[in-house]
């Protein structure tokens, strides 16, 4: 009769046996090959076997690498030290390591992608934790004696590979949807240097044709009237301004609304008028601007300077001039004495409204505000898939292994 319990919640048709309990051992030799010549390897917590010329960091490798270890590609490598971290991946290269790591080559009918994404599963992450010998964390370190004693429920090989198939299908896609998000987000910020003039010229390095005008200069305050106040309801979604990401409910972004007594306050904003949360973060030292685009109406807190635009001016063309990061000199002129108890920095609304920004006309405004915000669409769907892919890579882990 089939045990149940050596059975996955979700396997692909046509499995049905019952997965086996084995040592690491019975699947993996140690490789024990020392050579000084190769490429040099390095293994990651977050992208495992790599190329130690691939990372950004500096080649703090022994001149004498008479010692190091050989991988070769099947193999897997894992960091002894940092096994417990999740320091681990199967190997796409030849090449050599540092005496450090550890080396294990697969069995026949073992499938190193399969297991390589076993390591990865939390329950995996604590038996190498629970197996490394050493006094502390600073010292544990998992060598291939104690790696062979850990069991593991295995299927047959044909069903290892459909699995590691799978994974390697899903971590390609997020691969993809983060090259895009990166580009994208690179394009925005080359972008926003080049569409906006800058020091003091009036005329953009790029621009859309047929617009030849000389950008003009004004105060924040002649394109602007305050947003103060509500009107006793408080049912509305109560948001809050992240630098990374704009307008977020509070709810999703601590998990509750914390506004408490002090919602009764808070100004209602409508679509199309803006905030300036002036709170120093590492992404936004001098703070940030966003308009509300995602909600009809909603509450955010009175400590933004909110405001809305008149005809000359467009919303979004606002929000983006801050993305720039240009206002960034006057603003820093207003500080007087950095930030208060509540992280705000002192810039008050009559100061901030008097800062000078450089404006074309409301179309040119317009068709800038359009490209931006289809860009920032782009990057908002490529993240939402990646976040989607990443969620699915967690449960299927959970749930295709035993």
């Amino acid at each position: 009769m089939k045990n149940e319990q050596n059975v996955p919640q979700v396997r692909f048709k046509g499995f049905t046996d019952a997965w086996e309990q084995r040592k690491l051992g019975e699947c993996f030799d140690e490789r024990t090959e020392r050579s000084a010549d190769g490429e040099l390897i390095a293994v990651t917590i977050n992208s495992g076997v790599v190329k130690a010329s691939e990372l950004n960091r500096h080649d703090n490798s022994s001149e004498d690498k008479s010692n190091y270890k050989v991988v070769r590609v099947n193999d897997i490598a894992y960091n002894s030290m940092r096994m417990w971290q999740g320091a681990s991946g199967y190997s796409q290269y030849d090449g050599i390591l540092s005496p450090a790591y550890t080396v294990v080559i697969p069995r026949e009918n073992v499938n190193p992608v399969f297991f390589s994404y076993m390591f990865k599963r939390t329950d995996m992450i604590h038996e190498f934790q629970i197996n490394s010998q050493g006094l502390t964390s600073d010292t544990w370190n998992l060598k291939f004696p104690a790696f062979s004693t850990i069991s593991a429920n295995v299927p047959k090989s044909e069903e290892q590979q459909a699995i590691g198939n799978y994974f390697t299908n899903l971590d390609n896609l997020i691969t993809l949807h983060q090259r895009k998000c990166e580009t994208l987000q690179k394009l925005k910020k080359s972008m926003l240097q080049k569409m906006f003039p800058k020091n003091g010229s009036l005329y953009p390095e790029i621009r859309f044709a047929g617009f030849t005008d000389a950008w003009e200069q004004r105060k924040l305050k002649d394109v602007t009237q305050r947003v103060q106040g509500n009107d006793g309801r408080m049912d509305l979604p109560t948001l809050t301004i992240s630098a990374g990401y704009g307008w977020l409910d509070q709810r999703d972004r601590f998990s509750a609304n914390i506004a408490g007594k002090e919602q009764k306050n808070y100004t209602l904003l409508r679509k199309g008028e803006l905030s300036y949360n002036h709170g120093n973060s590492k992404l936004a030292k001098y703070g940030t601007v966003f308009s509300l685009r995602t909600y009809e109406e909603a509450l955010v807190p009175r400590v933004y300077h909110s405001f809305k635009v008149t005809d000359e001016a467009d919303a979004d063309f606002i929000e983006y001039v801050f993305a720039t990061k240009l206002p960034d000199k006057e603003l820093g002129k207003l500080i007087s004495s950095g930030a208060r108890m509540d992280g705000l920095l002192n810039i008050n609304y009559d100061e901030f409204m008097g800062i000078k920004i450089t404006m074309p006309s409301v179309k040119e405004q317009k068709q800038l505000s359009d490209y931006f915000r289809h860009l920032d669409n782009l990057i908002t769907l490529h993240q939402r898939k990646l976040e989607t892919l990443k969620k699915m890579k967690k449960s299927m882990l959970q749930k295709m292994f035993i």
